[in-house]
């Protein structure tokens, strides 16, 4: 067996680890399987790059997911499977939120939209309290490969992304020494390459960005 020492190798290596999946080949669908309760790092779900919204900075699947399973009530009144104008003035405010106060602030305290309180993420329960860990365990964390981020240029693609509950938290560019590129060339790439005024890379939206290669991070 070839080994593959491209960028898409340590890519594929790195999310498998996370998933716990094999992606030889990439698997087909299921990317809003049902989470196992959140203990490290083999349990991330596989995000859909297709779920990605770039006006609202969210993976839509990921996100609906999560508030359809937890507070179905208000899931229905957003809703969320259609693209429509309820939809939209809920990611707007929910966006809206975010900018304003960061996204780690919106995950803890999560954000209001009209008569709703929408909670964003559960914390860690108390011990013998069955339903907010039954709640605790619906979070979502999941990793998606080849994100394209743009809305202007729509080719342009980061290597991963993470996500909370389709709220992104961090993104990766990923270099292979054996390719005669290192984590010096990925931070070159984030400077040069990557367009601040984008929304992913707005102040406070990621709680960071990764250069990564085969040695380093």
């Amino acid at each position: 067996m070839t080994t593959d020492t491209s960028e898409k190798g340590l890519e594929t290596l790195i999310v498998e680890h996370m998933t716990g999946q094999r992606l030889h080949p990439p698997p087909q669908g299921g990317f809003s399987e049902t989470p196992e309760p959140f203990i490290g790092l083999r349990n991330w779900l596989l995000g859909d790059p297709r779920d990605y919204d770039r006006d609202y900075c969210v993976d839509l699947v990921q996100l609906a997911t999560f508030l359809r399973t937890t507070q179905p009530d208000i899931a229905d009144g957003l809703e969320l499977d259609e693209d429509g104008p309820v939809r939209q003035k809920f990611l707007a405010r929910l966006q809206g939120e975010v900018t304003k106060r960061g996204t780690i602030d919106v995950l803890r305290n999560g954000a209001h939209h009209g008569a709703h309180h929408v909670t964003l993420f559960y914390g860690t329960p108390s011990p013998g309290n069955e339903k907010a860990a039954a709640l605790n365990a619906a979070n979502r964390f999941s990793v998606t490969r080849q994100l394209r981020y743009s809305r202007d240029e729509t080719q342009l693609a980061l290597d991963l992304g993470l996500f909370i509950n389709g709220l992104p938290i961090a993104t990766f560019e990923l270099k292979n020494s054996l390719t005669k590129q290192t984590v010096d060339d990925a931070i070159q790439q984030y400077k040069r390459d990557r367009d601040p005024r984008e929304k992913l890379f707005e102040f406070g939206r990621c709680v960071a960005h990764f250069a990564v290669d085969d040695h380093k991070v």
